[in-house]
């Protein structure tokens, strides 16, 4: 513990704006991870084991369309709608045959798409570490703000997730498609007996929360180390802010994600050995005193 270390760094603006910039960017795209998360189990009443293998993905993707087209926006596009469509594909051939069967069945379909993504991954860009590197079109100077230091790729990072963010919440909230889907989240029966093709429905949400996924990965990748298996420790951070915002809450998903993005950050000057224990005790805390999350409903 070092908590003078912690004292000293909020009394100086130059690192609140650093700590703060670096918790932002951590937390916004845990944001976009989880809200894809909570956006599947909220629809489908699904939870996606394989998520952070969907995250690993966007990160690849944009690597290889990046090295063809040497354009960052290009390679996250890209890496965001080809990870939506292999979302879709995961659920119509696999996700769609265990809807209702119990968690653990969920559980061991996810898990061998973990090991396959894994392996596939290995085979196709190697067992090596990669990097992207900083796209030409950041490699600028940083921006000096009250004497701390900020990458323009920080504030981008920071921007572009909660532009996504918002429309997906203007997606959710004001088009027909998220009525619909909306309306078959509370009943899917009623909703397919008006003649509307609940399971096309079911497969474009599946799809839009594995592309938020992909699109953290891709956003991501310029300043993450590419490994096989790098969607392990992000998928346990989504779970943790899907349980403390509430399963099935987009908005608490935002909520509890700059939580720990700020947890982490500032964590790391004043405990840097209890940082993931900090994590876990809030989640616990929360389970405790609101088992439903802080802006989950209560089970019926």
């Amino acid at each position: 513990m070092e908590p003078e270390a912690l004292l000293r760094c909020v009394g100086a603006a130059s690192c609140i704006v650093t700590q703060l910039t670096s918790g932002l960017i951590m937390g916004m795209l845990l944001f976009l991870i989880a809200s894809g998360l909570t956006l599947i189990f909220g629809v489908l009443n699904v939870t996606n084991f394989a998520h952070g293998s969907f995250y690993m993905l966007g990160a690849y993707i944009s690597l290889t369309i990046y090295r063809l087209t040497d354009n960052y926006f290009i390679a996250v596009i890209g890496a965001a709608l080809a990870v939506g469509v292999i979302g879709m594909l995961f659920e119509r051939f696999l996700m769609s045959r265990v809807y209702g069967s119990n968690v653990l069945m969920q559980l061991l379909v996810c898990y061998a798409v973990v090991l396959i993504a894994d392996d596939a991954v290995k085979l196709i860009w190697g067992p090596a570490v990669l990097s992207m590197g900083m796209p030409v079109e950041f490699r600028l100077p940083p921006w000096r703000i009250m004497g701390g230091v900020v990458p323009p790729f920080y504030a981008f990072l920071i921007l572009a997730a909660a532009l996504i963010g918002l429309g997906l919440w203007a997606v959710i909230a004001l088009t027909r498609f998220g009525k619909v889907v909306r309306a078959a989240a509370v009943n899917a029966p009623m909703v397919a007996a008006l003649g509307i093709p609940v399971n096309r429905y079911f497969a474009l949400v599946f799809g839009l929360g594995t592309m938020l996924a992909g699109a953290a990965g891709a956003l991501a990748a310029p300043v993450r180390s590419l490994t096989p298996g790098m969607g392990f420790s992000i998928l346990i951070e989504s779970f943790i802010v899907t349980v403390i915002g509430g399963m099935g809450s987009i908005g608490g998903a935002l909520v509890a994600a700059l939580l720990l993005g700020l947890t982490r950050s500032f964590g790391s000057i004043g405990f840097p050995l209890f940082v993931d224990g900090a994590m876990f005790l809030i989640m616990i805390l929360v389970l405790i005193f609101k088992p439903s999350g802080l802006f989950g409903k209560p089970a019926r």
